[in-house]
């Protein structure tokens, strides 16, 4: 049974399924073999396409299909009933960021693995993209000298019309452009840095066209290296823009994520050449494949992804009370 393929269902029928579904048919150990969504239209879209079987209700097809893994790709108020009823039928769990709407909700999450004995990956992408993945080789590498400090900016228009009404209702989705976006800020900090957010202090705007959620964001954050970082996210119009700056003592990285990777030592910046690796998608999925074969954690497990959410909800305690808060992390080895 150690080579058979596991059979693999995806919750939501949206724009990144058919990510998901290239990717599960490009590792050799997944089969594919349901989608849901509740809009059944566009599950049988999906279903013909991949040759699997549609359903509208995901307890259904739990019961029905039995799958092996089930990955969650649906708003984010389900991720939590969604994920503890999958466990709860001991199916292993690729989750899309972030985790949850809370940490409680992350804690649910967590003791339901734990009693099921499941994996879990939570769909930090950040983690497996080529320019991430070679700029961390050359912080951790000192190559530059000493991290000092990082400065990340992310511009895009976030209220435009075909970004889904959820999206832009706190409590559908936990909040606006830095629940979704900021939260893969703060993700890629941590995780370039191997540290984790100790204190912030951030400050937030709401002048969206539509919903109830902010705009745009500022944090200021110190990891528990010390090392100083921000990260400034507008969501209005403008000019679009997803660029990383990190500075050492001797020279200075330009991380334009999924595009390019530039260095300075003291001139202008210079493109650098970016190694080749596997889509994010597929490194994920091998990474939860081997998870899943040797009984061990995912290099992106639910404790971290629980500690991004614990640092998001802290952003917004300081954007409401203007005080400076500390960060309480429980992150796993």
């Amino acid at each position: 049974m150690q080579n058979a393929e596991l059979r693999v269902a995806v919750l939501g029928a949206g724009i990144i399924a058919k990510e998901h579904f290239d990717a599960i048919r490009a590792t050799t150990g997944f089969a594919a073999c349901a989608v849901v969504d509740i809009n059944l239209d566009k599950a049988n879209e999906i279903a013909q396409l991949y040759e699997i079987m549609a359903y509208n209700d995901y307890r259904e097809m739990i019961k029905q299909e039995k799958p092996d893994v089930v990955v969650i790709a649906l708003p984010h108020y389900l991720h939590k009933e969604t994920a503890v009823f999958a466990a709860e039928h001991g199916c292993h769990l690729m989750l899309e960021k972030p985790m949850a709407l809370s940490v409680a909700e992350c804690d649910e999450i967590i003791e339901a693995g734990r009693k099921a004995d499941i994996r879990i990956l939570v769909g930090h992408t950040q983690h497996y993209i080529a320019e991430n993945i070679q700029a961390k080789r050359i912080i951790q590498s000192e190559e530059l000298g000493q991290l000092v400090m990082i400065h990340d900016v992310r511009h895009t228009n976030y209220f435009q019309d075909s970004r889904p009404q959820w999206f832009l209702e706190k409590e559908k989705s936990g909040g606006g452009i830095l629940a979704n976006l900021g939260t893969h800020s703060i993700d890629k900090i941590q995780w370039l840095t191997d540290c984790t957010v100790r204190k912030l202090k951030s400050s937030v705007s709401y002048h969206g066209s539509r919903g109830n959620v902010e705009g745009s964001g500022m944090i200021y954050l110190e990891l528990t290296s010390g090392i100083p970082a921000t990260i400034v996210q507008s969501g209005y119009l403008g000019a679009s823009r997803n660029e990383t700056e990190i500075i050492f003592t001797g020279g200075m990285l330009k991380l334009v994520t999924g595009e390019s990777l530039w260095m300075s030592r003291g001139g202008q910046y210079e493109k650098l050449e970016t190694l080749n690796t596997a889509a994010p998608f597929e490194l994920q999925y091998s990474d939860l494949l081997t998870a899943i074969r040797d009984h061990s954690e995912t290099s992106c497990s639910p404790a971290y992804a629980r500690g991004v959410i614990a640092a998001l909800e802290a952003v917004y305690r300081s954007a409401e009370t203007g005080l400076e808060q500390l960060v309480y992390q429980e992150i796993g080895e």
